[in-house]
């Protein structure tokens, strides 16, 4: 008989004469299922692990990288400690970029405000009442020197959450390093630029679908030709969760995303996939399931190491390499009892670390309530801290690795990932799925049952459904943005738009619309000069939605 044979007569007399007998007496309380519904077992056993071992898990900074993109992971190298941050004015976010980088930060992560982040002014009719209110207005590029002022950003890494307006941005950022003598190839850092996910799960677009995907991939076309530390996308998953997605809806929309950003940047600019492959990112959300996280991390390695490699022909291991970013889930805060909320972020912080994260952001308890205060932010760090350096937990390259369940898991949700992927292929991509409503609709659907199982009690929400306190009061102090930096901001923008030169203003303006309307342009370097010479978001904005249009989208349902 052999080993196997030996092990499942062994199972089956367990479950027999152990199992059974005990449920009898003793039912188990609840239902037991992953959050894409697939049943989880009492035990797994080596009966539950399919596949040969190099060919599935491999080594540590090896194809297919399931243990890890690294060879020594966390032993030669934390991952870098963000804190997502923005509100105000430039100078009040600067204040605290400063105080994290002081309590031990490592890397910046930039919160902008919705009118940045749609392309208007601060003093445009419709972003007076958003000016600086769920990030930092930065319309112009004397406010992005201001945001960095007394930081070397030569010297640490920057990450921007902007998308329809990420041009602008990483232009402003360029514009400001040039001004104190630092080369745009030494700047290190992410911008998001990840279209899809807005037209999906956050709606901060502004063009349509086609021309808002020659904007990104022009960025990303551009970036890897000239500045070879930069991350010019960050695909993510992490809005698709916090919209309602599963965990295996989270991973194969993103995946399936960075198949289109590729698919589109080979058909567009003739680019061999290991030409820019390596500078591209991720972003993930982790939720309270720590398990479940872990595996859904591990799934996403290694499926987009044989994505890359089988799909697109990469050569490079540098191609293969599925490089993230992960900030705990906003969606899972509760203004009830937001203290547990520390709870709540310490593991999935936790999970992130255990997944292989190379950036995390953990939200501070009080974002269910109000923008964090600097002892809340101070406090979310510190969970940072104390895993990094006292848990122990980074003390092994991936710890859980070879755990039954985990490695169960992980193949479980692999097996799920390629059904919606093959799906979309059959859709023609990821674009076409999206104009036709199949992601939103989904991920609709997911968030309805989700909120549905909340309500009848069959999810625990501790504080929400369970261990309710009916009188409950709150005694944490809260951030409020400062009324007087809207008009800071509009005043600034005013005395750029005065004293810029009006005639190179206009020139590099013209130039742009002329780009705009010619195809096989790319569209960077005419935003990059329209920035230089003091052009606004709004006025670059502008100019693009005269040529190209803005986006109303069809009802999906």
């Amino acid at each position: 008989m052999s080993v196997a044979d030996r092990l499942r007569e062994k199972y089956d007399e367990w479950v027999r004469e152990f199992l059974i007998p005990t449920l009898k007496r003793v039912p188990e309380w609840r239902k037991f299922a992953t959050s894409f519904g697939v049943e989880i077992k009492p035990l797994y056993t080596p009966l539950d692990v399919k596949g040969d071992y190099l060919e599935k898990m491999g080594f540590p900074g090896e194809y297919p990288f399931t243990r890890g993109i690294y060879p020594t992971m966390y032993r030669s190298r934390l991952w870098t400690f963000r804190e997502y941050s923005g509100f105000g004015s430039p100078e009040d976010t600067n204040k605290r970029y400063k105080f994290l980088i002081s309590q031990g930060q490592t890397g910046l992560s930039v919160a902008f405000d919705l009118p940045t982040q749609l392309g208007l002014d601060p003093d445009h009719e419709l972003a007076y009442p958003e000016v600086g209110k769920v990030g930092v207005s930065v319309p112009e590029v004397v406010s992005m020197s201001i945001l960095f002022n007394g930081i070397d950003i030569s010297k640490i890494t920057t990450s921007f959450t902007i998308n329809a307006t990420a041009a602008e941005i990483l232009s402003m950022y360029i514009t400001v390093a040039e001004g104190v003598g630092i080369d745009k190839a030494v700047l290190d850092g992410t911008i998001q630029n990840d279209i899809l996910k807005e037209f999906i799960a956050r709606n901060l677009y502004i063009y349509p679908p086609l021309h808002s995907m020659r904007y990104a991939v022009d960025i990303i076309a551009y970036t890897s030709r000239n500045m070879p530390k930069w991350h010019p996308i960050s695909i993510s998953g992490y809005h698709f969760r916090e919209a309602g997605a599963t965990a295996v809806q989270e991973v194969a929309f993103t995946l399936a995303d960075a198949i289109e950003y590729t698919n589109w940047v080979i058909n567009r600019w003739k680019m061999g996939v290991d030409d820019f492959a390596p500078g591209l990112s991720f972003f993930f959300a982790a939720t309270t399931n720590l398990f479940e996280e872990v595996a859904k991390f591990r799934a996403a390695r290694r499926l987009y190491a044989r994505i890359m490699r089988e799909r697109f022909g990469a050569k490079k291991l540098e191609s293969m390499k599925l490089k993230f970013h992960v900030q705990t889930s906003g969606a899972t805060l509760t203004a009830q009892q937001p203290e547990v909320n520390i709870i709540r972020t310490t593991i999935q912080a936790l999970a992130a670390v255990l997944g292989g994260a190379q950036s995390l952001h953990v939200n501070a308890y009080d974002e269910a309530l109000a923008l964090p205060t600097e002892r809340s932010v101070k406090l979310a760090l510190r969970v940072q801290q104390v895993i990094a350096y006292e848990s122990g937990v980074i003390d092994s390259i991936d710890p859980l690795g070879g755990s039954y369940y985990i490695e169960w898991l992980t193949d479980a949700i692999e097996e799920e990932v390629m059904k919606i992927i093959d799906y979309v292929d059959k859709l023609g991509g990821m674009t076409r799925a999206v104009e036709i409503g199949y992601p939103q609709r989904a991920i609709a659907e997911s968030a309805y049952q989700y909120q549905k199982m909340v309500e009848e009690g069959k999810i625990a929400v501790i504080g929400v459904n369970m261990f309710r306190e009916e009188e409950e009061e709150l005694h944490i102090e809260l951030h409020r943005v400062d009324p007087v930096s809207r008009e800071r901001s509009i005043k600034r923008v005013r005395e750029v738009r005065e004293r810029r030169d009006r005639e190179a203003w206009e020139r590099a303006l013209n130039d742009l619309r002329r780009a705009a309307e010619l195809e096989d342009e790319n569209i960077f370097p005419y935003i990059l000069n329209a920035i230089r010479a003091k052009a606004t978001v709004g006025e670059v904005s502008g100019v693009l939605r005269e040529v190209w249009g803005e986006y109303k989208p069809p009802s999906i349902y």
